[in-house]
């Protein structure tokens, strides 16, 4: 249910704005932060005017009007959880997943514009964590958890999130030692159109596993990302269309090491090779209009030629970044503290 008005509305607080030309394009952040000192791991911008967005202790917030203002939602059970991942699909229906050991893990949804939360999925394996959600439209989606008995944790739902269905370990490849994946931005998952999936891995190994048929069967590749540590591996996953993504990741203790932290593939996930340029540690990556924008703690990047060359545009950091239906009037990004902020590119020539 929501809170109270006092605790509810929170008008935004226009902190400063971050200014960076490269060449014709000129980027601009636009720091909106809300009543809260939460780290914020889930984002999902709508539209230029719906925004929602979750983090830490029980925080879910949204958006109707661009930003200029705030509601706090208050999810009735969930108020000490984790919420690192979020999709919404207007300003009434969302689906927010919560990531923890065990029970801690769990997705709730509303219909009626966080008035009111149902829990329709629980983790109920002791050793279950919950990492990340992707959603194809607005009834299929898949979630995807640490390694349960050295496979991952892969669910499915069809509904719209009101069920999911575990998709048996025998359809995914077994897990690499210490392999596993983490819950930075919810976005180590990424589907595409006709039932494209991707989920990437870290640890001792950075690895892609991926889908052709809607997530009911899996493959995994091996990839030459940073890798080897706890802390390294892949965090984010982003196909611009059928063939061609980018993953990237880092190692999150070591924010200022750039070697190896970007891979790129161009036959659909089957393989993936590094770039010839180098980036910093990056938690999360989009895709808008011929731009990839990747976020990370120590600042913020873009490429205009596919990967292959990274142009910094601040040294603010974020955790995590949505888009909404490659509209470049709706680049949001959020990290710790509430810090939330929208970028403005325009091209100057």
């Amino acid at each position: 249910m929501k809170g109270n008005l006092t605790a509810g509305l929170i008008l935004f607080v226009l902190i400063s704005s971050f200014h960076q030309s490269y060449g014709q394009y000129e980027f601009e952040w636009q720091r909106k932060n809300i009543d809260s000192n939460a780290s914020i791991r889930g984002l999902c911008a709508v539209s230029e005017d719906i925004i929602w967005l979750s983090g830490t202790g029980g925080t879910v917030a949204k958006s109707i009007d661009k930003g200029e203002s705030w509601e706090l939602l208050t999810v009735e059970g969930g108020e000490s959880l984790d919420f690192r991942d979020i999709q919404a699909y207007d300003g009434k229906t969302a689906i927010v997943m919560s990531s923890g050991s065990g029970t801690k893990s769990k997705i709730y949804k509303t219909i009626d514009g966080g008035q009111s939360w149902d829990v329709v999925h629980v983790n109920t394996h002791k050793d279950g964590f919950f990492n990340g959600m992707a959603f194809w439209d607005d009834q299929n989606g898949i979630l995807a958890g640490d390694p349960l008995s050295n496979h991952l944790y892969i669910a499915l739902t069809t509904d719209g999130g009101n069920t999911w269905n575990e998709v048996h370990y025998s359809r995914i490849p077994e897990m690499n030692y210490q392999e596993y994946s983490f819950a930075g931005s919810g976005t180590h998952v990424a589907v595409y159109e006709e039932g494209q999936a991707w989920i990437g891995t870290g640890g001792k190994t950075a690895r892609v596993f991926y889908s052709q048929d809607w997530g009911e069967t899996w493959n995994v590749t091996d990839t030459p990302a940073n890798q080897g540590k706890s802390t390294t591996g892949l965090f984010s996953i982003k196909f611009k269309d059928h063939s061609f993504g980018i993953a990237v990741g880092g190692d999150y203790n070591k924010t200022s090491d750039a070697s190896n932290n970007v891979v790129i593939s161009k036959d659909k996930g089957v393989t993936w090779s590094l770039i010839p340029d180098h980036m910093e540690f990056r938690s999360c990556i989009d895709y808008v209009d011929g731009f990839f924008i990747a976020v990370g703690s120590s600042g913020s990047s873009y490429s205009h030629n596919n990967g292959t060359s990274w142009h910094p545009i601040d040294v603010m950091g974020f955790h995590t970044l949505s888009i909404a239906k490659n509209n470049k009037e709706a680049i949001w990004a959020a990290g710790d503290d509430g810090k939330v902020a929208r970028l403005s590119i325009v091209n100057t020539h």
